[in-house]
């Protein structure tokens, strides 16, 4: 957000004198209507006039009824709804000049200049058009005397932002399109309950599911269930390819297998552009293997359903971003789009986003299928890598003669077994020995190791909590019986993951390296926690399936308050002393506030938070909810603030309370918390092979370098290694949370969607970015 222009410009004054009107086209996502409430309240927080505008571009050449004030409480309860609120239509009048100009006459007529559109990237380019040919439309309505020149004046130019909205994530420039993991979301489920009935009857199942330009969908869903094979479009099977899923099949029931799992895009062809359909597939695993084969089509099951919390959290961010670019926007600044970019928010040009979008349908018209993969940015490609490596390898018949111990350490958390699963697997791969040791430090120091295999680990992506078993027991009182055991069992290296324990017994050991020379081995920690408080990574494995289930649990309070009318709902989260879940559950339930230890708070905040509260009673939204880490003050306890809360809405509203507990450790991983357990896992081991390689000295290993004990962390917009000793600088030890965290700057934003007077930080710039540079790897 900008302060470039105006350094001292107040942002709640920036949208005085100024209208926007926001509109949702072409096919709908969940997680539109979190973007349309932001944008609305940002925009009423700046000061502007915010319209809807009803059936997407229909409704914008309609006007009239079509394009309606909207308020603040207009946007109330929306953020946990599927689908837009506000309608969405293909339009064909749109696409003619007739159709247009009616549109800009009834913009211009409400003074209209500011649109912000959620949608794909028809919808975005349709935008741009009318953007571009707007003095002329406004020249034509000036001649046929339908505006006045004074009029035209007025509305001299159209600003364009827009924002991405679909599932199929099909969109250049940006990681996720708003939608795209609440679909992944409804597909898992189906997986997960399909899996069931195939084990039962030795079956095998082909799922296919939405994207007929992209395989986005049908990529990160093979990932996140271990699928046998995956058909996208960008990358056609080898010619062939018959022989070889016949054979990789028969494989994994050879290998005691009792299902198989082929997911297919609905735009998947081969290699000659011939369609290749779930029923041919099933023909053919008939006819060849006489499997018992069942065909599912997913079809618009993916587009419905509730928004998940990512998708609701990227909404509100982007709505906010939206807002901003608009009203920063001057008449020489590109339509822009908002994306994400790691955990950032930026801006590109829109058209050179839509430019490479079109680029990789070129790409895969011409047979250029790696520069398609490219073109789709670097997570696709990180995910198609990943896949490749752990779904069409067989294991090699040289052994490496290393041994690679894995273990869970700390509190269970979703996802930890896929990235387990993922780490087995590339090490056989590798010809490694993978070795599992149970119940954390104290299996390592008590000799509970065993040699893990490729079967041992079938099915593991889906299943919650630790197979392995995990302990918060720290190494410093074992280290002599670690280090004994660690050249008992001749462990070469070492796979931790875990939370903030995990870190800690990995510092241990790395100091421990003087006294004891069998620590001298290349390690890794793989941060695993719901509480996201490992130092050197953004986000943490189970951070994701905790957050959703803190969500899903604050929309059903939310329904029964609204129900009972006037009520305050206080919830408790997990996190330690590290507030990431409760303000990212504030953010995506609509929280009117979170509680947290980094942002210290008093008695006059809890007062200011009441009297808001009053306020709002007073308003159609009758209901309130306030999460509260469980370490955010040792005086301020949910008790205290329940009866605090209690005693001042007396004969206004009335108080509950309810702590989570636990049930946030629990549940089957998300779509996203596989996917990421997934490619942490297999980029550990791919990392590891090459350090031993490097450790290698007179027929042995020998690792006592800081940068042979890594954290491996999502760091902005990459994955990256980084030395357990230089992030011990950057860490409080005694409250376990990392000093310097990103998620801080996003609380201001569930503030003011909460309608509290507070002043948003513009001083950070989001520049607008270019789509070839962000990706070195699309000039190529």
């Amino acid at each position: 957000m900008s302060s470039d222009l105006h350094p001292t410009l107040d942002p709640t004054k920036m949208g005085l004198g100024r209208s926007i009107a926001v509109l949702t086209s072409g096919g709908d996502a969940q997680g539109m209507n979190a973007a349309v409430r932001a944008t609305v309240r940002v925009g009423l927080y700046t000061g502007a006039k915010v319209y809807f505008v009803h059936e997407g571009y229909q409704g914008l050449v309609d006007g009239g009824d079509n394009i309606r004030l909207a308020t603040w409480e207009s946007v109330s309860m929306m953020l946990q709804l599927g689908g837009t609120v506000i309608g969405s239509a293909r339009s064909k009048d749109f696409r003619t000049r007739e159709g247009r100009t009616k549109a800009a006459c009834n913009l211009v007529k409400l003074g209209i200049t500011n649109l912000c559109v959620i949608g794909g990237d028809g919808s975005l380019t349709g935008a741009d058009a009318f953007r571009s040919e707007w003095s002329g439309l406004l020249g034509d309505l000036v001649t046929a005397g339908s505006i006045s020149e004074a009029e035209a004046k007025q509305s001299s130019h159209l600003n364009i932002v827009g924002m991405v909205g679909s599932i199929d994530n099909d969109f250049c420039g940006t990681d996720m399109t708003i939608g795209t993991d609440s679909a992944l979301h409804r597909i898992i489920e189906v997986v997960d309950a399909i899996t069931t009935t195939a084990q039962s009857h030795q079956r095998t199942f082909i799922l296919e599911v939405m994207g007929r330009h992209c395989g986005y969908l049908a990529l990160v869903s093979a990932l996140s269930c271990g699928a046998d094979w995956v058909f996208i479009p960008e990358m056609p099977p080898d010619d062939g390819w018959e022989d070889h899923l016949c054979r990789r099949l028969a494989d994994q029931r050879a290998r005691g297998s009792r299902l198989n799992v082929i997911i297919v895009a609905e735009g998947a062809m081969s290699r000659d552009g011939q369609p290749i359909t779930s029923d041919q597939i099933k023909e053919l695993v008939t006819d060849r293997l006489g499997f018992d084969t069942r065909t599912t089509v997913l079809g618009h099951v993916q587009r419905g359903g509730t928004p998940s919390a990512f998708d609701r959290i990227l909404g509100s961010r982007m709505g906010v971003e939206a807002v901003m670019a608009l009203l920063e926007a001057t008449p020489e600044t590109p339509a822009c789009v908002v994306s994400l970019s790691g955990n950032q928010a930026v801006r590109l040009p829109l058209m050179e986003c839509v430019q490479v979008t079109k680029d990789v349908t070129a790409a895969m018209a011409e047979g250029r299928f790696e520069d398609a993969i490219k073109l789709r940015g670097k997570s696709f490609e990180n995910n198609w890598k990943t896949y490749k490596l752990l779904a069409h390898i067989n294991p090699p018949d040289v052994k490496s003669n290393i041994n690679v111990a894995i273990m869970n350490i700390g509190a269970p958390c979703a996802g930890m077994n896929a990235a387990v699963r993922s780490a087995v697997r590339m090490g056989i791969i590798q010809g490694h020995t993978m070795l599992a040791v149970h119940d954390g430090f104290d299996g390592l120091a008590h000799g509970q190791i065993e040699p893990i295999t490729w079967t041992s680990v079938a099915g593991w992506t889906g299943k919650g909590g630790s197979m392995l078993g995990t302990k918060r027991a720290l190494p410093g009182k074992m280290l002599k019986e670690i280090s004994q055991n660690i050249a008992k069992f001749n462990i070469h290296a070492l796979v931790i993951i875990g939370g903030f324990e995990a870190f800690v017994g990995g510092l241990e050991l790395v100091q421990a390296r003087e006294k004891y020379e069998e620590m001298c081995i290349p390690m890794v920690v793989i941060p695993a926690t719901v509480s996201n408080n490992v130092p050197g990574s953004d986000f943490s494995i189970g951070a994701d399936t905790a957050l959703n289930t803190i969500t899903a649990t604050c929309d059903r309070i939310k329904q029964s308050a609204a129900g009972t009318k006037r009520r305050v709902f206080i919830v408790e989260t997990m996190g330690g002393y590290c507030g990431y879940l409760a303000t990212m559950a504030g953010l995506a339930a609509g929280a009117d506030a979170a509680y947290i230890y980094e942002d210290k708070f008093n008695i006059k905040d809890l007062e200011l938070n009441v009297e808001h509260l009053v306020e709002k009673m007073k308003t159609t939204v009758k209901r309130g909810l306030i999460l509260r880490n469980e370490n955010s003050n040792a005086n301020y306890t949910t008790d205290f603030i329940f009866n605090l809360y209690s005693e001042e809405g007396k004969g206004i509203f009335d108080c509950r309370k309810n702590v989570l507990g636990h049930m946030q450790q629990g549940g089957t991983p998300t779509p996203f918390d596989r996917n990421f357990g997934t490619k942490m896992g297999a980029k550990t081991v791919m990392w590891l092979t090459d350090k031993l390689k490097e450790c290698y000295r007179h027929g042995r290993i020998f690792a006592n370098t800081p940068d042979s004990a890594c954290v491996l962390g999502m760091r902005k917009r990459a994955l990256t290694f980084q030395p357990l000793t230089e992030l011990k600088a950057d860490t409080d030890l005694e409250h376990r949370i990392p000093k310097t965290q990103w998620w801080l700057k996003i609380r201001p934003i569930m503030k003011i969607l909460a309608k509290y007077d507070i002043k948003l930080d513009t001083s950070e710039h989001t520049n607008m970015e270019h789509v070839i540079n962000k990706r070195g790897d699309l000039g190529k």
